[in-house]
């Protein structure tokens, strides 16, 4: 089991640690509720150094990218960043991933239980490109701070004014004395930021972080209030709402699906689906009866069967809730379904995504 630079810190701090991709990682420190709150009220801050990164440099690195990725690389403008998808050639998804166009090559960063399989997915595509991709992983550290005292606890000690780095965009800074890549991304739906910087440092940004942030009510938070974060905006998780056998399309991500913009791995199998409709859609649940929708419920409608994707008790919104995916003719808001909840049917209804209005889209 691997153990990021920061496991003894998070010892200390009280954490439950759990394998996770190949990592012991903080699930919890106090409550995921706790922890869930911190970050919607005030901030919390996040180690994630299990994720991956790739620098993606050469005369024909924009080329490759265009090839791979399912979004318009050529779009960015240098300090950009963007979400997309690396798919297989019928549709199905490699990985959702997010990159940042710097002004020496691009940045990519990659879901940390796929960073061997997406390495060796993009090396296989290589071949006919003057583009090199390597794997940066292992020297580089990933914090993130989310929330909306997020920028004001990081503006304390960073060397740069934040107010000027629009969302979805990167600068370069010092924090806490650190050279750092801050991006203005995350995965909660608060404002907040990315930080990229030599791993060696990590306690260093780790701590300064947290005393800077204590004024403001930061908490260190873990996987457990993590996962809740994500879940009431919507935002996707790789091995839940997408996988190989489950298309960026039928999970709603076409905005980061372009097929106009000429040919990528996997464009022919998603322009199908985006011309004739995907066979299966990402539904919003909110149960009615009692019961808590798991992973892999069956979901039944119109004398058909979907699957809950996630499903969780959502803080913000205090209900229960899931993602499913459904047959796509079965769609209606406001529709009655029935979640198999251990073998005892119980009633849910089709709600409006998100079950949280993301900060970015208030």
């Amino acid at each position: 089991m691997n153990q990021t630079v920061l496991y003894e810190t998070h010892l200390k701090l009280g954490a439950r640690m759990v394998p996770f991709a190949g990592y012991a990682m903080p699930v919890q420190y106090t409550s995921p509720l706790a922890e869930h709150a911190a970050v919607r009220q005030a901030a919390g801050l996040f180690d994630i150094d299990h994720m991956g990164q790739f620098i993606v440099e050469g005369p024909e690195a924009l080329e490759f990218l265009q090839y791979t990725t399912t979004s318009d690389v050529a779009e960015l403008d240098v300090w950009q960043a963007a979400y997309s998808l690396l798919c297989y050639a019928d549709g199905g998804t490699v990985d959702d991933i997010f990159i940042y166009r710097l002004p020496e090559h691009y940045f990519v960063v990659v879901n940390a239980s796929n960073r061997q399989k997406d390495l060796r997915w993009l090396d296989a595509h290589l071949p006919g490109f003057d583009a090199v991709v390597t794997d940066v992983s292992d020297e580089t550290y990933m914090l993130a701070l989310q929330g909306p005292e997020a920028e004001a606890i990081l503006q304390t000690i960073c060397d740069g004014d934040l107010s000027t780095v629009p969302y979805h965009t990167g600068t370069r800074r010092k924090v806490a004395g650190v050279d750092a890549l801050i991006g203005s991304t995350g995965y909660t739906g608060e404002y907040g930021f990315e930080l990229y910087f030599d791993a060696a440092q990590a306690p260093t940004v780790w701590q300064a972080i947290l005393d800077a942030g204590e004024p403001h009510g930061i908490m260190p938070v873990g996987l457990a209030a993590r996962d809740s974060l994500r879940f009431e905006p919507c935002m996707p998780l790789y091995g839940h709402e997408l996988s190989e056998s489950i298309s960026p399309l039928e999970a709603g991500l076409g905005f980061a699906v372009r097929t106009d913009k000429g040919d990528f791995v996997g464009r022919d199998a998603l322009l199908k689906q985006r011309l004739e409709g995907p066979p299966r859609r990402l539904a919003c649940l909110e149960m009615i009866d009692p019961g808590v929708p798991r992973e892999h419920y069956e979901v039944h409608v119109d004398g058909q069967t979907g699957f809950v994707t996630t499903g969780m008790f959502a803080p913000s919104a205090n209900i229960y809730a899931a993602m499913a995916l459904i047959p796509r003719s079965t769609y209606e808001l406001g529709k009655e379904v029935e979640v198999d909840i251990r073998g005892k049917p119980k009633k849910a209804k089709i709600v409006k995504r998100p079950f949280y209005i993301p900060a970015y889209r208030r």
